[in-house]
Parts: structure tokens; C-alpha cells; sequence
């Protein structure tokens, strides 16, 4: 099976990992042991643009990059990376970053670098798109399974963040695969939307590029493509759309740092950076509203929420059956983050905390619901802090708030919020918040599952009822 990238080098992230531990394993790559004092004055080098890129034409190469299979195949490159097997996806993107060390990109000078400084690049160049040969290869199947005989949701989210990281690295280097060490980051993830069920026994394949690019963020649009079986068109054939947000920051300094600016060459590329502009401008919007109103919300839509939730408090016996307060509907789990689950940065993978998210939302829709969830959306998710090795890392879900105007499709929407915990500080912080969606397959409604209304019984919890609700409502024409 072929693992290679075709087109642009990709350019690995440099920079000390948490606690000293080695950032790859004791056999590492020589070009990198030999080249240690040159890896370092590339961290020096500064002085780049940053002025923002508009879309304009530009002539670029419509040379579709070969697909990266998606096998469970092992190959030596790999075993040089730190927490590398997450799946089999991100084993076969693992090995094509580390195509950039093959290539001895560290062995050029700083002059080059320098006079390289930053390029505008087309989407095209970032493309990037896996292959799951699911039909056929029976070992990769089983490991997306779930006991329903369904794709593991959670698992793909993992992939799709590890294909979003390639293509950034992608975007990031020059032509020539020179560039300097850069840390690239999950930010935030704005939607992951399900436009059809996934089925685990046919072929699918992961495509995506870069949409949008700011001074030192970018956004991916990903897309899971699947044929049916009754039409090949590609309209048919989109199955999920997901959109990334990355930042770039300076390996040495950890302060952001400009990247690579984007020229949308085509139609649908101008039209992509146009939604994405629109979707980065609503968000600072809503972040400049939020600071200006966060102590003037719906005062009446707060009361109105609380009144049922007061009745369950205080007269419990009285309270409506077919209603349960958000604290009765809350699951977590707790874990040590271990070195295997590490990025090249010495910290934990972002889609390694999505998919441990994803599996607790699941649990939670499943014990509120009695009935095997159908998942619908990733809401959002904010990456706030980072999450070191070591950490104690505990996360907390509950059922937000149920959408009943569809008793044949009702939504549960559940909130996943992830604290790193320092018992030896005695502290507790905030790293990460998800939002998901799920709802029941029809013949469970159809046999009369009843999916209960969800009510706060604080403030606090009602506050951030309100606030979910209203950051949905802007989303629906994305």
C-alpha cells in the first residue's frame, strides 16, 4: 500500500515536550540528531508578512494528490513517532509527515529560509484525502465497529482532526517542503455535521484542504465521502462535513506567528473562503457580544426555565413525569494521560479528546434515552487549554437540552466539559468544552420511546442553556 502525500513536503511541529520526556522514540530519525544546532536558528528566523490574503485567480496545478490508503499496514518510519497509533488513518498520516525528515530538510541554510519567507498557496495544494477500504480489508473494519454495527463516531472525529493537522503542516511549508518549526493547533472545531449514515462495511474515503487563512489561523472544510450503493454522484456520496479551526504558533516563542496565505483559484474555492470569512467574523461578533452582555441575558427566558426546574426542588412529588433535571442526567470519567497518547509537541492529541468525548456524550444520550443514540452533530468544541502528559484529566456531560417538536426525530444535545486537575495544587481548570447532538433511530419512537424534557435547577445551569440555544441559532444557514 502506497502512504505518500503527493505534491508539498509537509513540515513537522518542533518543540520541548512536558515533563522532558523524548519527543520520539530512542531510535530517532538522523535528520534530525544531526542536525540539532541548524533545527535551532530555524526557530530564529522572524520578519514575515502579515497582511491578510484576499481571493484572487492564480495559476496553480489541478493535479489531484494520490490518496493516502488507510490499511492497517506497519511500516519502520512510523515506530519513530511519539503516540503514533492512535488508528489506522493516523498511522498512515504519521508516516507521511515524517516524509519531510526522509527528504533531509534540515540540512539546507538559513539564508534560504530566509529569502523562502512566507507564500501564497491555492487550496489545491493542501488537499489531502485518506481512503478506509472497509469492504475489503476486514482488520481495518472491526476496529471502526460498534456493537451496533455502526461506524464509531468517536474514532472518526479522531481521524478527522489528525487529517486537519496534515493538511495545516501542508499549507504551512514552501514548495520545496523549508519553512520554519511551527506549533499547529486545534483551536476549535465550528460543526461536524451528519448528511447521511455511515455504513462500516463500504468503502468511504476523508478529503479536505484549507478554506480560509487569517494572520495566523486557518480553517479546513473536511468532508467524508461514502457512494451509495442506488448513485455514484458525488452529492450523493457526501456523508459528513466538518469545519477545523487551527492556529500557528512560534516554536521558540509560543506567541502566534504568521503562516502562509490562501489564494482561492476556483469557483467553489471563492465561494468556501467567502462562508469561512463569514463564519470568522460572526465569531468574533458573538466573542465582542458576549464580554458586552454577559451579565444582561434574557432575564425572562432564565425564569421561565428555572420555574419547572423549582417545582422537581421543592415539590419533587408534584413535578412532571415526563421532565428531569440536568444534574439527574450527568455521567463522567476520569484518566491519566499516559505518553502514548502524545503528540510531537509532548502533549495530548486533540482528536485523542475528542474521541473520549465523543464516548462519554454517547453514554450519556444512551442512559437518558434508554435506546441506542443515532448521532446528528459536533455542535462545537473549544480547545482552551492544552492538556499536558501526566495530567489528571477529568470530564463532565450532561443532557443540556432536548428539541421535541419532532416526536419521530427528537434531539438530545449533550455537553461534554474536560478540567485538568492538579490535586497537588489543588486546582482545577477548564481545557476543553464540546457540544453534541444525538437522536434515536424511528423504530424505537415509533414503539413509543417517549425522550424526556430537560430542565435546569440553578442559574448557572440555565445561563448556559441560554447561551447554547443562542450560539445555535446563527449556525443554521452553515
Amino acid at each position: 500500500m502506497n502512504h505518500l502525500i503527493k505534491s508539498t513536503s509537509i513540515l513537522p511541529r518542533l518543540a520541548k515536550p512536558h515533563h522532558k520526556l523524548p519527543p520520539f522514540s530512542s531510535n530517532k530519525p538522523k535528520p534530525i540528531s544531526n542536525n540539532h544546532q541548524i533545527a535551532h536558528k530555524l526557530t530564529q528566523i522572524t520578519q514575515f508578512s502579515t497582511t491578510k490574503s484576499n481571493p484572487t485567480n492564480t495559476n496553480s496545478s489541478n493535479d489531484a494528490p494520490e490518496p493516502i490508503d488507510a490499511g492497517s499496514s506497519f511500516r519502520k518510519p512510523v515506530s519513530l513517532w511519539p503516540g503514533v497509533y492512535h488508528s489506522p488513518v493516523t498511522n498512515a498520516l504519521w508516516e507521511a509527515r515524517s516524509k519531510f525528515f526522509e527528504k533531509g530538510a534540515f540540512e539546507v541554510g538559513e539564508d534560504r529560509i530566509l529569502q523562502n519567507g512566507l507564500v501564497s498557496k491555492t487550496p489545491s495544494q493542501s488537499r489531502t484525502s485518506v481512503e478506509y477500504k472497509f469492504a475489503s480489508d476486514y482488520v481495518l473494519r472491526e476496529q471502526y465497529r460498534n456493537p451496533w454495527n455502526e461506524i464509531r463516531m468517536g474514532k472518526l472525529l479522531e481521524d478527522l482532526d489528525a487529517l486537519a493537522g496534515t493538511i495545516s503542516y501542508k499549507h504551512c511549508s514552501n514548495s520545496d517542503g523549508v519553512t520554519r518549526p511551527l506549533l499547529l493547533v486545534t483551536a476549535s472545531v465550528d460543526k461536524i455535521l451528519l448528511k447521511k449514515p455511515i455504513q462500516v462495511d463500504a468503502d468511504l474515503s476523508l478529503v479536505g484542504a484549507v478554506t480560509w487563512v487569517g494572520r495566523s489561523s486557518m480553517e479546513m472544510q473536511l468532508e467524508v465521502l461514502q457512494p451509495s450503493q442506488d448513485a455514484s454522484q458525488i452529492s450523493n456520496s457526501l456523508a459528513l462535513v466538518a469545519n477545523f479551526t487551527f492556529v500557528a504558533r512560534d516554536g521558540a516563542t509560543g506567541k502566534s506567528s504568521p503562516i502562509n496565505q490562501i489564494l482561492p483559484a476556483t469557483t467553489q474555492e471563492k465561494m468556501l473562503w467567502e462562508q469561512a470569512e463569514a463564519r470568522n467574523k460572526m465569531r468574533k461578533m458573538k466573542r465582542a457580544e458576549q464580554k458586552n452582555e454577559i451579565n444582561n441575558k434574557d432575564v425572562n427566558g432564565i425564569d421561565k426555565l428555572l420555574a419547572e426546574g423549582r417545582v422537581f426542588v421543592d415539590l419533587p412529588a408534584l413535578a412532571d413525569r415526563d421532565s428531569i433535571l440536568i444534574r439527574d442526567t450527568c455521567l463522567q470519567s476520569s484518566m491519566i494521560c499516559q505518553p502514548q497518547q502524545r503528540n510531537i509537541h509532548g502533549r495530548i492529541f486533540g482528536g485523542y479528546l475528542m474521541r473520549k468525548a465523543s464516548e462519554l456524550a454517547f453514554s450519556t444520550a444512551y442512559t437518558f434515552a434508554g435506546a441506542s443514540p443515532r448521532f446528528v452533530e459536533v455542535d462545537h468544541v473549544d480547545f482552551v487549554k492544552p492538556v499536558d502528559v501526566g495530567n489528571f484529566l477529568r470530564m463532565k456531560s450532561c443532557v443540556l437540552y432536548t428539541e421535541l417538536q419532532d416526536p419521530a426525530r427528537p434531539l438530545i444535545n449533550v455537553e461534554v466539559v474536560a478540567h485538568v486537575t492538579r490535586p497537588e495544587l489543588r486546582t482545577s481548570e477548564v481545557s476543553n468544552k464540546f457540544y453534541f447532538t444525538y437522536t434515536v433511530c424511528p423504530e424505537a419512537t415509533a414503539n413509543g420511546l417517549k425522550i424526556r424534557s430537560v430542565f435546569p435547577a440553578t442559574e448557572e445551569e440555565a445561563r448556559r442553556v441560554i447561551e447554547r440555544m443562542d450560539e445555535e441559532r446563527p449556525h443554521d444557514n452553515y
